[in-house]
């Protein structure tokens, strides 16, 4: 009598957490953030002199500058390696050949990206 009653929780939590597809333009909105982050911590630390290394209360904007343009320069490597990846996909032979063409994706970016 109470199976009746009972609503289906797991039709309930199987549409509540079906997968959603992100915005197209998200993509393209992420990897311009990132390049531009990425370009402003450059900047900032061109402008910096190493003669303000003395004191240590000069230390914060360089420090947060590497920090940020690494982590954003991160963030583009892996956005741009995934999209050529998935553009260029194929049924890979086995774990170690896509692990192996990932890692040549990711230095690939790295390297276009440190020029």
């Amino acid at each position: 009598m109470s199976e009746s009653i009972s609503p289906d929780f797991e039709a309930l939590l199987r549409r509540a957490l079906a997968p959603v597809d992100p915005p197209a333009e998200l993509a393209v909105r992420l990897e311009s953030t990132l390049q531009e982050i990425t370009e402003l911590a450059a900047d900032e630390l061109e402008a910096w002199e190493l003669s303000a290394m003395r004191d240590p209360r000069n230390w914060a904007r360089p420090v947060a500058a590497i920090v940020l343009g690494g982590a954003a320069g991160t963030g583009l490597v892996l956005l741009r390696a995934r999209r050529r990846a998935a553009a260029r996909r194929r049924a890979p032979t086995g774990v170690l050949d896509a692990a192996e063409r990932a890692l040549r994706e990711v230095f690939t970016e790295a390297r276009r990206i440190a020029r």
